[in-house]
């Protein structure tokens, strides 16, 4: 019975979450990174201790668009497209400090960083500078060339 009344609440609590989530990148983003906040959501909702039990929900959404955002590039002016982190925390009604260090959590728990095969988006995942980078040993030396020279 437990069991069922909590999977029931994250349920509940995750489809508040992806609302939220899908309400923001509508409005400010676009559907790539509705599907990526998404995505995180769910992976969040199968861990063990979900951490989104606990907490203020308008927090998690902030965080999470947060997360994706930093490793995308999301807040460099340059890129499209942008939203800085103080838009994201404004339309939330969030501080940005609490947002930033949730951001952080989610990060490490899913050991999030640049160039995530997961949760990065095409564009990023396309300029990885790492994809380019082929390599091989010479007298047990490794001679590093870019892609498609060796």
């Amino acid at each position: 019975m437990i069991d069922t009344i909590l999977k029931q609440k994250i349920t509940e609590k995750k489809a508040t979450l992806i609302e939220m989530v899908n309400f923001f990148c509508d409005e400010r983003l676009n559907t790539e990174y509705k599907q990526l906040c998404e995505k995180l959501i769910q992976k969040m909702a199968r861990k063990r201790s979900v951490p989104f039990l606990s907490g203020r929900l308008d927090i998690w959404a902030g965080s999470i668009i947060y997360a994706i955002g930093q490793i995308n590039f999301l807040f460099d002016r340059s890129k499209a497209p942008h939203c800085s982190a103080a838009d994201i925390c404004n339309f939330f009604g969030i501080n940005k400090s609490t947002t930033a260090q949730k951001a952080k959590i989610i990060r490490d728990m899913f050991k999030l960083k640049y160039w995530h095969p997961e949760f990065s988006t095409e564009k990023m995942l396309k300029d990885n500078p790492y994809s380019r980078i082929g390599f091989f040993y010479v007298n047990g030396i490794p001679i590093f060339l870019p892609h498609g020279e060796n």
